[in-house]
């Protein structure tokens, strides 16, 4: 797992796409495309970073409140790149914390019923399907050796995991491998999860489960995209073709930016 995190010390969630072995035995290029949550509190010394490690554009999925709130810090050298997911923020990454918590605590499994309700919506609603056009859109411009793209949301685990997802299963990465990637969100926030749960007014558990429901990723909120890929479109190759409407030559100019033997 430490391959894959990059040293950053004023953010969350941030990871290395490259190394991911495909079917046909390429590997994902390093130093090619990122993964992280939200990027508005880095330091002189995060942008540095990024700047060495080559990032030359930020894909940003969050809301335009989010957006408001807390808007990217970056360098002159990264340009910024708005596409949001979703009009608003229906992970509950932001949001009223004190009415918010009474409605969780009031309430049990809201959260993993609301989070199962995103990621469908994640996958069948028109305007994350043109986000997700967009963003490999972007991903094609990509073109020149040792430049990378990074895309993030707020927390790197739900738009940006779902964005992963679709992103290494175009490149031919088996559905395992692709949703381990999904999942490693959970070791990587593993520690801030545990303090936000301790840091609650209450051990109720309603809030405790609904809390922690919206805070992690969970394989059946993935499997709720994979079901919704299924109905719309039969597997994940029409579902890029048809749906997110991806030609054959994208897809391979993808491979070839991205892949390498």
């Amino acid at each position: 797992m430490t391959a894959r995190l990059l040293n950053i010390q004023q953010g969350s969630n941030f990871r290395e796409l490259g190394g991911y072995r495909t079917q046909d035995g390429h590997q994902v290029k390093y130093h090619k495309i990122l993964r992280s949550g939200n990027l508005a509190n880095l330091s002189d010394a995060d942008l540095d970073y990024l700047t060495n490690y080559g990032v030359i554009k930020s894909i940003d999925f969050r809301s335009p409140q989010e957006v408001k709130d807390a808007p990217d810090r970056l360098t002159t050298k990264i340009s910024y790149h708005f596409d949001p997911v979703f009009r608003i923020d229906e992970t509950e990454s932001t949001r009223d914390q004190d009415s918010f918590y009474k409605k969780l605590s009031q309430t049990p499994g809201i959260g993993h019923r609301q989070m199962l309700s995103a990621y469908h919506n994640l996958i069948t609603d028109t305007h994350p399907q043109k986000a997700y056009h967009q963003f490999f859109e972007l991903l094609l411009t990509n073109t020149q050796d040792n430049q990378a793209v990074l895309f993030h949301c707020t927390a790197g685990k739900d738009r940006t995991g779902i964005g992963a997802y679709l992103f290494l299963r175009a490149l031919g990465v088996d559905q395992q491998t692709a949703e381990q990637d999904y999942l490693l969100t959970n070791t990587v926030i593993k520690d801030e999860v545990a303090q936000m749960i301790a840091d609650l007014p209450s051990d109720n558990p309603n809030l405790v489960d609904s809390v922690f429901s919206f805070q992690s990723v969970k394989m059946d909120y993935l499997a709720q995209a994979q079901s919704e890929i299924r109905e719309l479109a039969g597997d994940i190759d029409h579902y890029l073709e048809t749906v997110l409407d991806l030609s054959t030559n994208d897809l391979a100019d993808l491979k070839k930016i991205y892949l390498q033997a």
